[in-house]
Order: structure tokens, then C-alpha cells, then sequence
């Protein structure tokens, strides 16, 4: 009883801090959606589309996705006509960067810079683009896709209007949140009580060895892969705060995870687009994998070094104090 107290009273407090940063910024993105500011923010972008093998309308779906989140995407790719090769360069590009503003705001309340979150996502999402639009040949025929239930593009008219549809999703998004964190969270708890956390830390030891970081980011790890950014927000606060997670290692954790984060649920999305599914979700993980050892590497090298040259200096000042 206890622990489901204590998991329920962790929930609660994580959804109301977690919700204070989410409902605002639903509520103004999704009433900004209804306006001219969409429409500009994508004539501002259709210029880079050829660039990466894209159409100017392109832009929308990856505005939509960027400044809303995946369902708003989809259902706007789903009124194009493109080609295989441009549907998977789109779900590329929006598995590593949807959702910014929320994400980017949960991060923060991780205690990261948010301009760190941006470049990682963003330019991951541009470099990715590109290389399959220069290597990737084939993909020309065009996209056949499935049935999915529209819903996140529709236009609304009226101040009243798009202030009420605003508060709907808005209050409709936190209720969301609160139906996943709470259960996840009395979860944790019951894991914590059981001791359950120790053994899947062992188990999860290789892998955050691979990646460079310590064992005790393992809970951290499991909640952005399975839950993602926003949902799994509330371990990773929870885990950084109670496993004394560093600085060091909650960088390169979230670096592996704004790379590749809610798997399952994201990769599933795109299942109706008619694109194949492994390679959108090995390109996630393997450029993860990647780009985290990379700056683990660099991040150790650079440390090693500021350590020898403190350690020659104060050699230095102790030569000449004797």
C-alpha cells in the first residue's frame, strides 16, 4: 500500500511539473497552427527542401511535426503524392527531430541546454536527409499508404474557436501525459521497493558500457527508448535526482536518446506510409550508438588532458615553491 502511495504521489508531482511546461505550450503552438504564422514558417523553409531530395510542401508535414508532433505530420503527408524514397526521407527526418518545443522544454527541466537538444536533433534530421537522398537510388515509385484516422490538421475559424481548440488539446495532452507518467512511476516504485532496479542495471551494464556512461543511467536509458522525451521525462527527472546521475553521463544519455527515443511507438507510426520499418528503425539506433561513443570518446580525450595539464602545473608551482 505504501509503495502504490508513494508511486501515485510521484506520479502526481511529476505530472503537475511536467504539465506546467507542457499545457502552455500546446496551447499556443496548436493555436498558432490555425493561423498565417504556419503558412509563413513553411514558405520560409521550401527553399532547403530540394537540397535534401524534397518537395516545397514537404515543409509542411516537417513544420507540423516539429512544432506539433507525429500524428499531425502523417496526416498531412497523407494529402501528398510522393514518392517511396521522399516518405522515408521524412520519417527520418521526423524521428530524430518532432515535437521540439516540448521536448526541448522537458530537457531543460533534465537540466540540459536546450540549444545542445536542437543542434543534435535538427542536424541529425538534415544530415540524414541528405545522405539517403545522394546514396539511396531506388525509391521512386510512389508511396501507397494505409488508413490512418485523420485528426490534427484541420482548419478552425475564429478567434473563439482556435482558443477553444487550443485548450482542448491542451488540457487533452495532459490528461495523456498524466495516464502514462503515473502508472510508469508507480511502477518504478514497485520496481525500487522489490530492488528490482539493481538487477536491470546489470543487466543493462554492456550496453552503457558500449555507450560510455555509468550503470546508473540504465533507468534513464529504458525510460527514453521505451516512453520517449516527454512521457519517459518524468524517470529521467526522477532517476538523475535519486541515482546521482552526472552531468557527464545525462548529456550522453539524452544524446543517444534525442537520436532514438520511444521505438516502438514512433517506428510503428509510420507503418501505414507503406515504408519499410527495420531500416527507419536501425538507422535510429546505429546513429545513436554512433554518435554517442564518438562524444564519449572526445569527452574523455578532452578531460584526459585538461587532468595532465592541472597535474604538470601543479608540479611546476610545487619545483619552484621548493
Amino acid at each position: 500500500m505504501n509503495t502504490l502511495k508513494q508511486g501515485l504521489k510521484t506520479g502526481l508531482l511529476t505530472t503537475w511539473k511536467l504539465g506546467k511546461i507542457i499545457f502552455p505550450i500546446t496551447l499556443i503552438v496548436t493555436m498558432l497552427s490555425q493561423t498565417f504564422v504556419m503558412d509563413w514558417l513553411t514558405r520560409m523553409m521550401a527553399p532547403m527542401m530540394g537540397f535534401i531530395g524534397l518537395s516545397g510542401e514537404s515543409a509542411i508535414p516537417l513544420v507540423l511535426g516539429n512544432v506539433l508532433n507525429l500524428y499531425a505530420a502523417i496526416g498531412a503527408m497523407l494529402t501528398m503524392d510522393l514518392t517511396v524514397k521522399q516518405v522515408f526521407i521524412l520519417a527520418v527526418m521526423l524521428s530524430f527531430s518532432h515535437n521540439l518545443f516540448v521536448e526541448s522544454a522537458v530537457a531543460k527541466q533534465v537540466g540540459l541546454k536546450i540549444w545542445v537538444v536542437l543542434l543534435v536533433r535538427i542536424g541529425l534530421a538534415l544530415v540524414s536527409a541528405w545522405l539517403i537522398h545522394i546514396f539511396w537510388q531506388g525509391g521512386s515509385e510512389k508511396a501507397s499508404y494505409g488508413f490512418v484516422p485523420s485528426g490534427g490538421t484541420e482548419n478552425i475559424e475564429g478567434y473563439g474557436a482556435i482558443a477553444l481548440y487550443g485548450m482542448e488539446s491542451a488540457i487533452i495532452g495532459i490528461l495523456q501525459l498524466a495516464a502514462i507518467v503515473i502508472p510508469i512511476m508507480v511502477f518504478i516504485q514497485i520496481m525500487k521497493d522489490l530492488q528490482w532496479l539493481q538487477v536491470f542495471s546489470k543487466w543493462m551494464t554492456p550496453f552503457t558500457k558500449v555507450l560510455g556512461v555509468k550503470p546508473n543511467t540504465s533507468t534513464t536509458l529504458a525510460a527514453g527508448l521505451t516512453f520517449g522525451l516527454a512521457y519517459g521525462a518524468g524517470v529521467m527527472i526522477q532517476a538523475a535526482k535519486e541515482d546521482g546521475v552526472s552531468k557527464k553521463d545525462l548529456y550522453l544519455v539524452f544524446i543517444f536518446l534525442v537520436a532514438c527515443h520511444a521505438v516502438i511507438e514512433d517506428t510503428l507510426l509510420f507503418a501505414p506510409l507503406g515504408i519499410p520499418l527495420w531500416p527507419l528503425l536501425l538507422v535510429r539506433l546505429v546513429v545513436a550508438i554512433l554518435l554517442t561513443v564518438t562524444v564519449a570518446f572526445v569527452w574523455n580525450r578532452l578531460e584526459k588532458k585538461q587532468e595532465n595539464e592541472e597535474t604538470e602545473t601543479a608540479s611546476v608551482s610545487y619545483s619552484q615553491r621548493s
